[in-house]
């Protein structure tokens, strides 16, 4: 695991651990078949570590230089917030490669308005960040009176965002 500090974009980042465990998923993933699209998702902590890996996979590196080894063709972060985005337009911008992964890379956001645990305000900062850095395929969805936790409706919402993202239609 790692450090969420306040749980907010502008305490300290705990590098070091974000890192680890994005590292320790994306070796996870990069054992899959070349042809399987990879795509990561999460609620909570676990979004703030796919939006962080969505980063270091458009970087092409983790943030102590590593080289991100694994192409992501989708991201989801729910009710979550986006670590490391102080300086992550500069750091995006300084290279083309990286400015054509972020992109391109899909990116699905959803926060609840009533969430009491990572406020929603946070959620609307992720997606202001994400976008100013340049991730231009991102889609960022409210819902009204819904706390920290996930409804079946947005279920479904990630279900077909991801099936138009990633080609599924006649595979279910």
């Amino acid at each position: 695991g790692f450090d969420a500090g306040e749980l907010s974009e502008d305490g300290p980042d705990d590098w070091e651990g974000l890192d680890a465990s994005a590292a320790h998923i994306a070796n996870f993933l990069s054992t899959e078949p070349s042809d399987v699209k990879v795509g990561i998702g999460g609620f909570s902590m676990g979004a703030a570590m796919a939006l962080y890996s969505a980063t270091a996979c458009a970087l092409g590196r983790y943030g102590n230089g590593n080289p991100y080894p694994i192409s992501l063709r989708a991201v989801v972060g729910l009710s979550g917030w986006l670590p490391g985005s102080r300086g992550l337009r500069s750091k995006i911008e300084v290279s083309s490669e990286a400015a054509r992964r972020a992109a391109s890379l899909p990116i699905l956001l959803s926060h609840g308005t009533s969430d009491d645990v990572v406020p929603y305000k946070n959620g609307e900062k992720c997606a202001q960040s994400l976008s100013i850095a340049g991730f231009r395929n991102l889609t960022f969805k409210t819902y009204e009176g819904i706390g920290h936790y996930t409804v079946p409706k947005e279920m479904d919402e990630v279900c077909n965002w991801l099936t138009a993202r990633l080609g599924l239609e006649g595979s279910r």
